[in-house]
């Protein structure tokens, strides 16, 4: 007989308690693991279980290797006649390893996915009786899980008389089917196992989901894979039970054929792999190795039509896209012909233009960075600098310009000359104006103008992560502009806070409305954002407030904020144009006293040239002998000028505002500094 598991112990077991201290959440779960996870099945996991047509189960044979497999039958083939038990009647297909653990006194991890619904709930227990049909379990644990990463589909059945003839293949690697099922593949299930002798509720099986994009499995070679582990419940059941037993069992199931790839192998928990830097949503890796396992052909009678991605899968990466960003990384400093794929008009004087990388590139960024582009107009070369105004996880590059009206401008030459399908050569987005989504204080977003456009996509990315790591910041925006007309991104503002009403507020602030607007319906309050609004809005001084704008209007906001207890360091802001923003706990920097004359090198553009400090700053002195670095704000703020000093030294004219480490010199305000004991100062410079 089984012996009653004692409700003293935790119910964690130590592995998994190790990932739980590791990573931070040790005490928290504990105390959330103690009131979800049970000894019984709650009521509507009971009525869950009875209406699925199918269920996952995992189990671990003689030799200790653990497999996963998938029980059917109609609708109604399980029944709970207590919430301490759960009767299975079906079994195993031919040639599925479960067959041989269907023995009393075996444990079995379940897990009851409904698939359409993305709803799922997981189920320890030990056989306790056989039955003609089926066996029963008694429960260990029971509890429920979220829904992430589960794709939608519906099921529906075909005749078993026009399925072809089971077949039952058993393989030691990968063979070419395996192959291609796994790489096309966007679910799989995983089964694990634990038994450390204590007989407490942890011990046993479980079957877990994995989920994510096609390609999100990495095939090393012909026996192992490499797979990602996502933001999840913090129970961390499967890999804390690789952490005591290093074995997993994998099933692949072919939805459309009826297939079935079961495996069993050795896994290792990579924590720290630098294969991980440029998977999006991954926050640790794992391997698996197989040492044997099986095709099981024409087996399943259930076939599923995929509907869509959830919403979670479609913020993670994929290992195509991981090489496609360490790329976009290494060329970064490198221009690249970005194709035009749409425009959009966003306001009388604003649209907007979606851009695709190169197909071997997808640019990671943070919200709030900006694109440096370069255009040829009259046969001369121009640089600009536009805020990137779509988010990280989006599928495009999206910026979004004013029109000057100026003809012969950049902005003139992209709203009335860029025509769809064209190139247009840019670097990777860069800056230090960037928002922190995982910040513990609420946050102010304030713009005025085409400032709109670092906030739009530091919204959209609050929001994907809100999704994904289901902790989300409450952040209100206020955005000014003159009148509806050149109001841009209403609509799309107005269904970010539909998405997250409990989370995002939208105050949209119009100086000169249009008289047929209604106040309330079509915009939130009139004149500017004064201390009137601010004080209404920011009724704490724990806030993050971001500014964007022009120079004046930034400085008034600032100068409110402080004066309403808003820390200095609780206040960041773009610069917006060649003037950044004056703080009032500006720090002193002490800069190398500036040379007399120095001599100047160039290596890319092998030009050497002497240099006085009439000669001004590096940026123009490069531009004077027919360079055109790039760069944005001409004022030490953004670092689009930053290149690599290789031999000097420089001094800095004004203040930076933006951080340079190491080997990094800004041109737009650094001129060569004096070299003691050197009549003439040397400067080497990659450019």
């Amino acid at each position: 007989m089984i012996a009653k598991k004692t409700e003293t112990v935790s119910p964690f077991h130590k592995g998994e308690q190790f990932i739980q201290e590791k990573l931070g959440v040790r005490e928290k779960m504990e105390r959330f693991g103690r009131q979800v996870i049970r000894g019984f099945i709650p009521e509507q996991h009971r009525d869950f279980y009875q209406q699925l047509p199918f269920i996952f189960v995992g189990h671990a044979d003689e030799d200790q290797w653990p497999w996963a497999s998938i029980l059917f039958n109609d609708a109604g083939f399980m029944a709970s006649a207590s919430n301490t038990t759960l009767n299975i009647n079906t079994k195993p297909v031919i040639g599925d390893p479960l067959n041989n653990a269907i023995a009393v006194g075996n444990r079995l991890g379940l897990l009851g996915i409904e698939l359409a619904t993305r709803r799922r709930n997981r189920l320890a227990g030990h056989i306790t009786q056989l039955t003609n049909t089926g066996f029963e379990l008694t429960v260990d644990q029971a509890f429920g899980n979220c829904p992430q990463y589960i794709q939608a589909r519906e099921y529906y059945q075909v005749d078993t008389n026009e399925m072809p003839k089971l077949e039952v293949i058993a393989i030691q690697n990968f063979d070419a089917d395996a192959l291609a099922l796994i790489a096309r593949s966007d679910t799989f299930f995983v089964a694990s196992f634990v038994a450390d002798g204590s007989n407490a509720a942890y011990e046993g099986v479980d079957v877990s989901h994995r989920g994510g994009k096609p390609g999100f499995i990495k095939v090393d070679n012909e026996y192992q894979l490499t797979i990602p582990d996502y933001l999840g419940n913090n129970h961390f059941n499967t890999l804390g039970n690789f952490i005591e037993n290093p074995k997993a069992g994998l099933l692949f199931v072919d939805f459309e054929q009826g297939h079935l790839l079961t495996l069993t192998g050795r896994v290792e928990v990579l924590f720290d792999s630098d294969k991980a830097e440029y998977f999006k949503g991954a926050e640790r890796l794992w391997t698996f190795r197989i040492e044997q396992g099986y095709w099981l052909k024409n087996t399943l009678p259930i076939r599923w039509k995929l509907h869509e991605y959830s919403p979670n899968t479609s913020l993670t990466g994929s290992w195509k896209e991981a090489a496609q960003a360490k790329k976009a990384d290494e060329l970064k400093n490198t221009w690249q012909a970005y194709q035009l794929i749409k425009i959009q008009k966003e306001s009388q004087f604003i649209s907007s233009f979606y851009l695709q990388a190169p197909e071997d590139q997808k640019p990671q960024f943070e919200a709030g960075q900006f694109l440096t582009i370069r255009v040829m107009i009259a046969g001369k070369q121009q640089l600009r600098t536009y805020t990137v105004s779509s988010s990280p996880a989006d599928e495009y590059l999206r910026i979004s310009v004013k029109n000057n009206g100026h003809v012969g401008s950049v902005s003139h030459y992209l709203h009335h000359h860029l025509i769809l399908g064209e190139q247009l050569m840019a670097k990777a987005p860069c800056g230090q104006f960037t928002f922190n989504a995982s910040g513990k204080r609420s946050v102010i977003l304030i713009s005025a103008g085409i400032g709109i456009t670092p906030m739009i996509s530091m919204l959209r990315h609050a929001l994907q992560e809100g999704v994904r790591t289901r902790a989300m910041q409450t952040i209100t925006l206020i955005n000014a502009f003159r009148n509806a007309q050149q109001r841009a991104f209403y609509d799309e503002l107005m269904a970010l806070e539909e998405s997250a009403p409990e989370y995002i507020r939208i105050i949209s602030v119009l100086s000169q409305p249009e008289a047929h607007l209604s106040l309330g319906r079509d915009y939130h309050y009139q004149g500017r954002i004064d201390v009137k609004l601010l004080q209404s809005v920011v009724t704490s001084t724990e806030n993050d407030v971001y500014l964007c704008g022009p120079a004046e209007f930034m400085q008034t906001q600032y100068a409110l904020l402080r004066l309403m207890g808003i820390a200095n360091d609780q206040i960041f802001a773009e610069a917006f144009g060649p003037s950044g923003l004056i703080r009032d706990e500006q720090q002193v920097v002490n800069y190398p006293v500036i040379a007399e004359q120095a001599i100047i090198n160039f290596t890319e553009s092998s030009i050497e040239q002497s240099w006085t400090k009439g000669d001004g700053t590096l940026l123009e002195f490069a531009e004077a002998h027919g360079l055109t670095p790039t760069y944005g704000c001409r004022s030490g703020q953004c670092g689009a000028c930053k290149v690599k000093l290789i031999k000097g030294k420089v001094s800095y004219v004004t203040a930076i505002d933006y951080k340079v480490v190491g080997d990094e010199v800004l041109l737009c305000c650094a001129q060569p500094a004096k070299e003691l004991k050197q009549l003439v100062t040397n400067l080497v410079i990659k450019l």
